[in-house]
């Protein structure tokens, strides 16, 4: 019968749409987010749903490459960076899952408290704005400088009101801030990145963020018009509630408490 033939390709076309749906490309960056994104990916697949992790090395062509299509999710960023990249280049994004909340540190591999830090002395600090007020944030905790009141976390430079040890400021990527510790007297550090590149140790830092900083928890990321994808929800509750993920995060992160908290949990 004639129509046979066209059931099987309607059925083989149908296959096809179905396999398309359960796959996902996530965008992400080397360390920590990548490496649970990788056992999580490995996890889905005896579940259906295959997962390409792809690792970027910067912190603007994961959103770049989201917006355009080329990965379905993207896992590197907080909200405040989030919505300050929406500002800036009119993404239509949504936060779809909690990640990790990395507390970032002030790391010195030249001083062991900031009273040693010289007059002129030079500290190394994220180059975008949200991840820059952080660091300004946690220099001002640590009594270093003052900052200009009801700035928060979209400090820049321009806001500092008061640097008594006159510290010289270099801005850099944040990947890059673990390449240049070395070569400052304090630098902003992400302990993800330090564990990763295997420099010093990442619980060595001489003040850090915490809980407080629960807004900068980073966090699973879609097109807004995508939000509700249910292979993407499959992903994210499969990452949240795997112990082998937890397990990875904990490594990553030097097994140590102090340098992160599991979001969705908290």
């Amino acid at each position: 019968m004639k129509f046979l033939p066209v059931l099987a390709a309607l059925g083989l076309a149908l296959g096809a749409a179905s396999a398309r749906a359960e796959t996902l490309k996530i965008g992400t960056v080397p360390g920590a987010y990548s490496d649970a994104a990788n056992v999580a990916a490995r996890e889905a697949k005896a579940e259906g749903l295959d997962v390409q992790v792809i690792e970027f090395s910067d912190w603007t062509t994961p959103n770049v490459a989201l917006d355009a299509g080329d990965v379905d999710v993207n896992f590197f960023q907080h909200r405040p960076f989030m919505e300050n990249a929406a500002k800036q280049k009119g993404y239509q994004f949504a936060i779809v899952g909690l990640g990790i909340l990395q507390n970032i540190g002030l790391y010195s591999l030249k001083h062991k408290s900031f009273d040693a830090i010289p007059v002129g002395g030079s500290v190394a600090i994220a180059n975008d704005p949200v991840n820059q007020g952080r660091a300004l944030l946690l220099l001002q905790k640590a009594g270093l400088i003052k900052l200009k009141d009801g700035v928060g976390f979209l400090g820049t430079l321009d806001d500092i009101t008061e640097n008594p040890k006159k510290l010289k400021f270099t801005e850099v990527e944040g990947p890059q801030l673990v390449r240049i510790t070395r070569d400052v007297d304090l630098a902003q550090g992400y302990p993800h990145f330090i564990v990763a590149s295997g420099s010093f140790d990442p619980t060595s830092g001489l003040i850090y963020s915490g809980i407080e900083d629960k807004l900068f928890a980073v966090s699973f990321v879609t097109k807004a018009s995508r939000k509700d994808d249910p292979a993407v929800a499959k992903f994210v509750k499969l990452f949240q509630s795997s112990e082998a993920v937890k397990q990875q995060i904990r490594k990553s992160f030097a097994n140590s408490d102090k340098l992160y908290l599991l979001a969705w949990q908290n």
